[in-house]
Formats: structure tokens, sequence, C-alpha cells
């Protein structure tokens, strides 16, 4: 029999009037990895703040022993699928379990926690993490992980249908078409979604992990529409991976790349969460091979069966720094499924992209890689041809989505310096959360 759970929860000593905020991802890593690096951000400037930062207990599995910033406690809800590593095998059904399962959980741990929150800072997916806010008169900061653009998208399509079912093609080419570059799986997971977009306008703040610069036409947009304050925060991701060498004892494949000629080398990660098949990796394994060119190909369980098919003028690992890597000198492009927080380091590090988008909103990122920003190419079917002339650094072509890239990457760097957009929005939001919580609490 378990153990009763205790009537309160202490997470840390916090002074009179300090913050205390709640934060709530979506139990997936693309989700959780920017809401704590927005944590460890918002931790560097407020000294006093507090923050509970919620998962499941498989999550805090995998996280749990990370880096972590010392005014941040972990507080776990229980997993909603039996192993939520099956998600991608079966993401219908474990979008039914967060959005029915996790809900209840959370309300009970908010009501436990002490000192009492004064901010939750929930996923915009997680519509119950906002209705439990609101029932308890706590502030909600709406955290969309994602770009400025797809947020756009979500809210327009809610707009346009309500809470009318939503009706999706079954073919998936169809389905393109109704959400350019996405496959949502099924209407019902969209409708999931559509319905966490209508409670949106409920949040007392909404967060955007991008850069305004780079996606103003579409930050400006819901400005208009929202009569909360919209703070674009962005990049969301750890810059103290730069120089974080405690993963790195062994890490060989940066002893490799140090052996590399300036430039060369092609990185490869197609994400962790929804992938391709086995045999489309084997596939892109012999165009590697017979491109000729150098690369370095994260393929996480699949790397020792790739390993062989790849040849000699490349290595593929299980794992690496991923930050670390694109900031080395001797990487040249980044072929990528186009998740937002791996674009955005490759922003970071000026990096150009071949974009290969999977699912999600990774179609319309894409599109803002190839044609909006024209930092990188689209992936096709002939790929040897495509890599290695994205890799010849004396081809036009080439050096022009280098050029844009690099001038992408000031335009991010100036965004996070001091009296950039992404500090002044940072600041703005601390500012306006103290004075709401001293507001109240006078």
């Amino acid at each position: 029999m378990e153990a009763p759970l205790p009537s309160t929860l202490t997470v840390a000593a916090a002074g009179a009037g300090s913050l205390h905020i709640v934060a709530m991802p979506y139990p997936g890593r693309g989700h959780i990895n920017p809401m704590m690096n927005l944590c460890k951000i918002l931790s560097s400037r407020v000294p006093d703040i507090i923050f509970t930062f919620v998962v499941t207990e498989e999550w805090l599995g995998f996280i749990g022993s990370e880096p972590k910033p010392t005014n941040l406690s972990f507080a776990t809800i229980p997993n909603v699928l039996p192993s939520e590593l099956v998600r991608a095998q079966q993401y219908s059904e474990f979008t039914d379990a967060v959005f029915a399962k996790m809900g209840g959980p959370f309300e009970e741990l908010l009501d436990r926690l002490r000192p009492t929150p004064t901010v939750i800072m929930a996923d915009t997916f997680l519509s119950w993490a906002l209705r439990a806010g609101n029932r308890r008169n706590i502030p909600v900061a709406s955290f969309w992980s994602a770009g400025g653009t797809s947020f756009s998208f979500f809210h327009h399509f809610h707009q346009r249908h309500g809470h009318s079912p939503v009706d999706l093609p079954e073919k998936g080419d169809e389905r393109i078409d109704c959400i350019p570059g996405s496959d949502l799986t099924s209407s019902r997971v969209l409708q999931q979604f559509v319905d966490a977009f209508s409670i949106v306008p409920e949040a007392k703040y909404l967060l955007l992990s991008t850069v305004y610069e780079v996606e103003y036409l579409a930050v400006d947009a819901l400005k208009a529409s929202f009569s909360c304050p919209v703070y674009t925060i962005g990049p969301a991701i750890d810059f103290s991976r730069l120089t974080d060498d405690s993963c790195l004892n062994d890490a060989d494949y940066l002893k490799w790349l140090d052996c590399q000629p300036s430039e060369s080398v092609l990185y490869i990660s197609l994400g962790s969460f929804l992938s391709v098949s086995s045999s489309k990796m084997e596939e892109i394994a012999g165009c590697l091979r017979d491109s000729g060119i150098r690369f370095m190909w994260v393929a996480r369980e699949e790397a020792s069966r790739l390993r062989e098919l790849c040849g000699d003028r490349g290595i593929v690992v299980p794992w690496c720094n991923q930050l670390r890597v694109l900031s080395h000198s001797s990487v040249g492009g980044f072929w990528t499924h186009c998740g937002w927080n791996s674009i955005w380091e490759a922003i970071f590090a000026g990096v150009p992209l071949l974009a290969y988008p999977i699912a999600m909103d990774q179609g319309s990122n894409a599109t803002l890689i190839v044609k909006d920003w024209k930092v990188g190419w689209r992936v096709g079917t002939e790929i040897s041809g495509l890599v290695r002339k994205f890799m010849d650094l004396e081809d036009d072509e080439s050096r022009e989505i280098r050029r844009q890239a690099k001038h992408l990457q000031e335009v991010c760097r100036r965004a996070i310096r001091k009296d950039g957009s992404t500090e002044t929005n940072i600041n703005s939001f601390i500012r306006d959360i103290s004075h709401r919580n001293n507001s109240s609490g006078s």
C-alpha cells in the first residue's frame, strides 16, 4: 500500500514577497527543454525567485540528474501511459492521456505546494493547467515552445472552426493541404489542439519561444489579436552547453571534429521523437556514402547498425552535445527534421540547414527556412548530389545560404544582448509578474 501524500509540499525557502513559479511543460523533450531553459534564464535574472518544475515520474527519471538552478525543485505527477517512450508509436493515445489524465493530479499538486504559487507557466497545449490557475486566481503565462508563425496558424484555425468538429481527410498527403507541412495523425488530435487554443485568451501572459526580428509579422499580428502582453523570449536554448564539459570526457566525436577542415562536416540529426523508417535511414546512409562528403550523424539506437552502412567518411553516434557540435568550426551544415529548438541552435551557430520535416509543425518550419529566411534547402529524392552541392563552399548558391545564415545569426545574437528585443521582453515579463505579485500581496 502506498504511503499517503503529505498535505503540503514545501519546495524551497522563499523570502517574503518572492515569486514562486510553477512550470508545467507538455511531457515531451521538445517542450520540456525550452521550458527548463526559460526557467534557467529567469533564475539568472531574479535570485530570490523559486520554481517548481512539474514532470511525470518517468520524465523525472530522464532529466532529474541534469544540471538545474539551485532554486528549482522537481515535483511529479503520475505517468499518463505505462511507458511514455511509446508516444511516437501511439501518438493519438498519448495525447488523449495527456489531455484526460494529467489535469487532476496537477490540481492536487497545486493545492499542496507551499509557498502558494504566484504564477503558473504552462505549455499552451495544456488547457487544463490554465483552467486550474483561473479557478484559483493564480495568473497563468501560456508558453508556446515553437514559433510565432505556427502559433498564429493554430490561433486562426481555431477562430475559423471554433468548437465545431474538425474533419481531416484520411490520406496523409491530403492532410498536408489542411495544415501546411503538418501531420497531426488524426482529427481527434487536431481537435484537442484547437480546443487548447480556445482558452489561450484567458491567459494573463503569452510567451513565444522566438526572436521578434525574425518573426515580427506573425508576432505583431498576435499582439493586435490578444489583450494580454505578448513576449518574445527566444531562443530558449541552453547556452551553458557551450561550456559544460561534464559529459564530454569520452566525447570522441569532438576529437574527430577537431581533425576535420573548416566547415567541411555535415551534421545530421532527425530528432528524438517521431522518426523516419529503418529503410529510409538505410537509404540516407547509402546516399551519404556515395556523396563522398564528411558527416556526423546522431542516430540514437540505430547508430551501431548504420555505422556499418555509411562508409569511412563520417561517424555515426547515439548522442552528442548538439549546440557544442553546431558551434564547432568544422561543421558547415545541419540536416534537420526542423524541430524548433534544433533550428534555433543552428541559427545561433550560424549554420545553414537542409530541411527534412517529418510531422507536426516541422513542414511550416521548413518553409520558413527555405522560402522566408533563405538559410537552407529542402531535401528531395536526389540526396547524394544535393548534399555534395550543399557542402561545396565554392558553389554560388551554397555560399549565398551561408551568407544568409550568418546574417540571421547576427540578428539572433543582437536580440539576446543587453537592450536587445529578447532581453527587453524577458525583463518586461519579470517586471510585470513581480508587479502583479506585489499588488496582490499588499
